[in-house]
C-alpha cells in the first residue's frame, strides 16, 4: 500500500508522476527499445502510422456481403443477388448499396483461409498469427497483434494509449475476443471502453477530471485513488508491472487534453455524425477515426448486436454475426444487420480519405472466419420453426481493406464457383498481419522471448500482400 510523507514537498508535476514509477520486468526498459530503434525493428519514418480494425465476431457470411455466388446451386448462393458497384468487376449484396458507390475507395480479399473452425480456435488462429494450442476457447497463449504493436511502439507518447478496444457492454473482457496478450504481460491489453457512444450519458470513465483539478492533484496517491475504477479488470496476473504501466496510462487519460477532446463526439459536426448514423456501430467507427487522428496507433471497434441504439430486437436474429440456422433467419437478421454495417463502414472510408488520413491510417474489417457455402435449415432455439443459416467456414472469407498508401478498388484473389476454398491468391491472416506491420513499421522477424524465454518472432511466416503496397 503507498503511503504518504509527513512532509509534502510540494505539488507533483505530471513528469514527476510518471516517473515515480518503473515499468517493471515486463515492459521494455530504454535499452530494449534503443535496441530495436538500432536493429531496425521500428521505422521511426512511419511513427504517424496507424491502423483502425474493425472486429466482426461470429463470422461474417462472405457469400452474403463480398463475394456472391449468383450462379451457384440455390442452396448455395441463397436469397440475396448481387449488386455493381462503381468498380467494374465487383459486386456486393444488394443489402449493402453505399458500400456500390464507394466501391472505388476499398479493396476486398477473397481468398484469406485457415483451418481453425471453433469460435475460439478462429479467434485465436486469425489473431495472433500462430496456431492455438488448444482448438477451442478464448484465451490466447500467444499475443494478440494489438498487443505486438502496443509494446513494439510503446515509446511513442501522445498522450492516449496507443492500443484501445471499444466493445458492447459486459463484453470488454480481454479474453472475450482473444484480445490477451499471452507472454507480453498484461500490461500491453488494450484500454478498452464498453458502452453505446451513440447514447447520451455516454462517458468514458475517469475522463471527467479537468486539466486543472488534475494539476492541482499535489500527491501521488491522491493521483491514484482519481482512477481506482480504471485499475479494476487489471489481471492478478503480473500485477505490479500491469499496475505500474496502466498507472502512467491513466495518468495521460486524466492529464491530456488530447485525450479528452478524442473521446468527445460532441465535436463532431451534425452532417458527420448523421452519416455515420446514430447507431453504436457508426459512432464507434467515428470515433476510432478520430483516435488514430489524435494518435493511438492500434485501435480495435468490436461490431458485434445490432439491435441496440434503439434498433428493435428481433426474435429471429442473433447477438454477432454467427448465422447458424439454430441462432437466428440468416436472411432476416442480415435484412437488419447489413444496412447498419452498411452506413458505418462506408462512412470510415470515406472519411478516411475525405480527411487526407489515407496514408496513415489503414482500415481493416473482417471475423474470424466465413460462413458454410451450403445453406442448411434447422429449427431456431428462439423461433421454434425452421429457419436457413450457415455455419462455420474457416476455408473461406472476405476481408475489408483501405488506407494506408494502397491502390484500392481492387479484389485480390478468389473463391471457387461454390465459395468453398481459395482458387486464385490463397492468403493466410498472416499475410495480411505482415502487411500491417509494414504498415506500422514494425519487422515481423522482431524476437520476444516466450514463456519459456525462447526468443519467438512476431510472426512465424506471411509476406505482405503486394496488391496493398503503397506504389
Amino acid at each position: 500500500m503507498l503511503r504518504t510523507r509527513s512532509n509534502c514537498p510540494g505539488p507533483v508535476s505530471r513528469r514527476q508522476v510518471l516517473q515515480a514509477g518503473s515499468l517493471g520486468v515486463g515492459g521494455l526498459a530504454l535499452s530494449d527499445l534503443l535496441r530495436m530503434k538500432a536493429e531496425g525493428a521500428v521505422d521511426e519514418r512511419k511513427s504517424d502510422h496507424s491502423v483502425i480494425f474493425i472486429w466482426l465476431p461470429g463470422g461474417p457470411p462472405h457469400m452474403e456481403t463480398y463475394d456472391m455466388k449468383p450462379d451457384a446451386p440455390l442452396d448455395y448462393r441463397g436469397e440475396f443477388r448481387p449488386i455493381p458497384t462503381s468498380v467494374s468487376g465487383l459486386d456486393v449484396c444488394e443489402l449493402l448499396p453505399l458500400h456500390a458507390k464507394s466501391a472505388q475507395r476499398y479493396n476486398i480479399i477473397r481468398s484469406v483461409a485457415h483451418n481453425f473452425a471453433d469460435h475460439g480456435g478462429g479467434h485465436k488462429r486469425f489473431l495472433t498469427g500462430r496456431d492455438p494450442k488448444q482448438p477451442d476457447g478464448f484465451v490466447n497463449d500467444n499475443p494478440m497483434v494489438g498487443s505486438v504493436v502496443a509494446r513494439m511502439l510503446e515509446g511513442r507518447q501522445k498522450g492516449l494509449p496507443n492500443y484501445i478496444c471499444g466493445a458492447d457492454n459486459g463484453r470488454t473482457g480481454v479474453d472475450v475476443f482473444s484480445f490477451g496478450a499471452a507472454y507480453l504481460g498484461s500490461s500491453y491489453t488494450p484500454f478498452t471502453f464498453g458502452g453505446d457512444p451513440s447514447q447520451a450519458g455516454f462517458k468514458i470513465e475517469n475522463l471527467g477530471v479537468s486539466a486543472q483539478v488534475a494539476a492541482r492533484l499535489d500527491d501521488r496517491v491522491k493521483l491514484l485513488g482519481a482512477f481506482d475504477n480504471l485499475r479494476r479488470g487489471v489481471e492478478k496476473t503480473q500485477m505490479m508491472t500491469a499496475m505500474d504501466r496502466f498507472n502512467h496510462q491513466a495518468v495521460d487519460l486524466l492529464m491530456s487534453e488530447n485525450a479528452r477532446n478524442a473521446f468527445d463526439l460532441s465535436q463532431e459536426k451534425e452532417a458527420v455524425r448523421e452519416r455515420y448514423g446514430h447507431h453504436a456501430w457508426g459512432y464507434r467507427c467515428m470515433m476510432a477515426r478520430r483516435l488514430v487522428e489524435a494518435g493511438s496507433s492500434f485501435v480495435t471497434m468490436v461490431l458485434e448486436n445490432p439491435y441496440i441504439s434503439g434498433v428493435p430486437s428481433l426474435k429471429e436474429g442473433t447477438y454477432n454475426w454467427d448465422s447458424h440456422a439454430v441462432n437466428c433467419h440468416m436472411f432476416h437478421d442480415l435484412r437488419v444487420r447489413l444496412p447498419i454495417y452498411d452506413q458505418a463502414i462506408t462512412a470510415l472510408v470515406e472519411d478516411i480519405y475525405a480527411r487526407g488520413l489515407d496514408k496513415k491510417v489503414m482500415l481493416v474489417v473482417t471475423g474470424e472466419f466465413g460462413r458454410t457455402p451450403r445453406i442448411t435449415s434447422t429449427n431456431g432455439s428462439q423461433t421454434g420453426v425452421m429457419q436457413p443459416g450457415r455455419d462455420h467456414w474457416p476455408q473461406a472469407m472476405s476481408i475489408l481493406t483501405c488506407g494506408g498508401g494502397m491502390r484500392t478498388g481492387q479484389v485480390i484473389g478468389s473463391t471457387n464457383p461454390k465459395g468453398e476454398h481459395p482458387q486464385d491468391r490463397p492468403l493466410t491472416p498472416n499475410d495480411l498481419w505482415a502487411t500491417v506491420y509494414r504498415h506500422l513499421g514494425i519487422d515481423p522477424h522482431f524476437p520476444f522471448p516466450d514463456y519459456s524465454g525462447r526468443p519467438t518472432s512476431i510472426l512465424p511466416y506471411g509476406e505482405p500482400i503486394s496488391e496493398l503496397l503503397p506504389a
